[in-house]
């Protein structure tokens, strides 16, 4: 090369900024310096040159001679090529790109080395930034326990496996990686192609996200919100997905809870609505009943002595009797029936009623009973119960159409907390009633005691037997429990409470009635109802008795009586009536003549707040011996309060 291309060559070394160029000489002394060197490694030229060049390395480096063996390697190999830390004149470091060239004579004599230098300290910085992301990165993925995050090739292959992926479904990641990820999915969903499709879904519009069932490695099925993202790169070629699941069972669960629990508030207020109708409808319907009773016994008094038209009334009265009984039943589911609760036993009860269940059921039915020795009384009402069981019993002989046996017994059980009746604390009877018939699947089970649900065809069944039961049961404080599926019979478990030592008992033997007034004692009574047609029947009843009848439709114009100074010895009140109830009206009467007998005629079980425990009631619909009855009592016991203030003035 001759001195001008010599002059162009160092033109081109000094020109260049970007690389540091350098000689060095056989033992590794600086012996030429360009202004790219200058600037990365910040020494003049005449401080540097005739220095060795190991002072650019760290000290680690040089205690370990990695200065000379980079020598001794570009010699033995005519390169060496390597990335490092290097140290510039005011001891900062800087990240190098390296390579040393050995420099060789004609005649073949080493005579130094050509050392080259890059600065990367900037894509060093960048690198460890993005190899740091990526670290934190992959510590968080593989931190997260509640998420399943793990990454599918193109073919739906497993490639990684974070800690919650382990914990959700079951694998160790040597135990998945690899493996489809279709091994998640139900049997049914793999036979449908469902995962495939996920992932076709994902890579043609980026993303893909369903809830369904899916399984761990121990076969267990939980619920799953899954999420899959396509994942491609800088060119926009799929290279894989990413896959996040998370269990949700526990939140699909409370959805359920909720969801029952706004059907059954649901169920609730719909039943709420429909007894207080059937309240509504069976107290007008029982008030029209009592006329027609009320008319049939007037009518049979006054008939002639002929059979057929006795006959005739006979069926109408048994007609509305029927109607009465049907009434009561509806009372009972709208919980309005009148509960006359004593302590009963069980066992006379039912014993007492053999023979009328023995014709009610049939020769096919064959009843047992089961009863221990010591089973305590019950406190229920007697007649209700005696209802109860007859229903029961009738529906257990439709659910046996080729006969079977019928079983009834009892037992004593002690509730605590979480019994599954969810009874209140307390000594209870379960008095169960058990067929061997067709038995009822779940849906039926479920709307058993509905009320008007029933299976027995049109015309066969009213619908409202389970529900007067179950009326019966929870007014009792007791609870109504079925058993049954299909092929295996049904049991009805009617849950009532021991009776207290205190509690009357009811014996069974119907109470002698009192002797009715004399006819020569007549009363003038206040009959008090805002229906027409019942206050005519009951002013015809007592009319017929020789009292002598002032009637009333409503509380002020019975109270406008009284007022005027009219004699009156008794009052007859209705107590739902229009703008003064007979409650109320009670009250009034009271302030005023607190001595007066007052009889309140409902068909309500339950009277409101406030009223008189003590007061004299008689239940709708009431015959002529009833009404005759309770004047009777409200009278004698008029006369003992008479009789025990003159002992006391005396």
């Amino acid at each position: 090369m001759g001195k001008a291309g010599e002059g162009r060559y160092g033109l081109l070394v000094n020109a260049i900024t970007d690389y540091a160029i350098y000689m060095l000489d056989p033992e590794g002394y600086v012996t030429s310096w360009n202004p790219g060197a200058r600037r990365f490694k910040g020494y003049e030229a005449d401080e540097i040159i005739g220095q060795h060049f190991s002072r650019f390395y760290t000290p680690e480096d040089c205690e370990v001679g990695l200065p000379q063996r980079a020598l001794e390697t570009a010699a033995a190999e005519g390169k060496y090529e390597t990335e490092g830390w290097r140290v510039r004149k005011d001891g900062s470091l800087f990240w190098t790109h390296v390579v040393i060239d050995p420099i060789w004579s004609p005649a073949g004599d080493l005579v130094g080395y050509a050392k080259i230098t890059r600065d990367l300290s900037e894509r060093k910085v960048a690198e460890t930034a993005l190899k740091r992301s990526e670290e934190q990165f992959r510590l968080l993925v593989q931190g997260v326990t509640d998420y399943a995050i793990y990454m599918l090739d193109q073919g739906g292959n497993v490639v990684s496996w974070n800690a919650g992926a382990q914990r959700i479904k079951g694998y160790t990641a040597d135990e998945i990686i690899g493996q489809h990820f279709s091994r998640f999915y139900l049997d049914e969903e793999r036979e449908s192609g469902m995962p495939q499709r996920g992932l076709e879904i994902a890579a043609r519009e980026g993303r893909f996200e369903k809830e369904g069932w899916r399984v761990r490695k121990d076969g267990s099925r939980f619920w799953a919100n899954v999420v899959i993202d396509a994942i491609r790169d800088d060119r926009g070629e799929l290279i894989g997905f990413a896959k996040v699941t998370r269990d949700v069972t526990e939140k699909k669960e409370a959805q359920r809870s909720l969801d029952e629990a706004r059907e059954a508030l649901f169920q609730a207020q719909k039943l709420e609505a429909v007894g207080q109708l059937t309240g509504g409808v069976a107290h007008d319907f029982n008030n029209l009943l009592m006329v027609v009773l009320g008319s049939l016994e007037l009518l049979k008094k006054r008939l002639p002595a002929d059979d057929r038209l006795i006959s005739l009334v006979d069926n109408a009265t048994q007609a509305a009797q029927r109607g009465a009984s049907l009434t009561q039943r509806m009372l009972s589911f709208a919980r309005r029936q009148d509960l006359n609760a004593k302590a009963v036993d069980l066992v006379e009860l039912v014993r007492g009623m053999s023979d009328l269940l023995g014709r009610a059921l049939g020769p096919q039915i064959r009843i047992e009973t089961r009863f221990p020795p010591d089973l305590p009384m019950v406190h229920t009402d007697a007649n209700q119960l005696e209802t109860a069981l007859l229903n029961l019993a009738v529906n257990a002989r439709d659910a046996m159409p080729d006969g079977g046996p019928l079983t009834i017994s009892a037992r004593e059980e002690t509730a605590g907390p979480g019994h599954r009746t969810g009874l209140a604390d307390g000594r209870y009877v379960c008095f169960a009633v058990e067929d061997a018939g067709e038995g009822m699947d779940e849906a039926t089970l479920t709307r058993a005691t509905e009320p008007f649900f029933t299976t027995k065809g049109v015309g066969k069944g009213t619908g409202l037997g389970l529900s007067m039961v179950q009326g019966l049961a929870e007014q009792s404080g007791g609870r109504l429990t079925l058993k049954s599926s299909r092929g295996s019979g049904t049991t009805v478990e009617v849950w009532l409470p021991v009776a207290g030592a205190d509690t009357k008992v009811e014996t069974g033997t119907p109470m002698e009635p009192e002797p009715a007034p004399k006819k020569a004692q007549k009363l003038v009574v206040l009959a008090v109802d805002d229906d027409p047609l019942v206050l005519m029947n009951t002013a015809a009843m007592l009319e017929d008795a020789d009292h002598k009848v002032i009637e009333a439709s409503s509380g002020d114009e019975a109270l406008k009586v009284l007022r005027q100074g009219k004699h009156v010895d008794l009052v007859i009140t209705d107590q739902a009536m229009p703008g003064m109830t007979g409650i109320q009206l009670v009250q009034a009467i009271k302030a005023d003549w607190p001595n007066l007998p007052i009889i309140m005629a409902t068909g309500y079980a339950e009277l409101p707040e406030g009223a008189d425990p003590d007061l004299a009631r008689l239940s709708k619909p009431f015959t002529q011996a009833d009404l005759t009855k309770a004047v009777g009592d409200a009278m004698g016991r008029r006369r003992m309060i008479d009789k025990l203030a003159g002992l006391f003035r005396s």
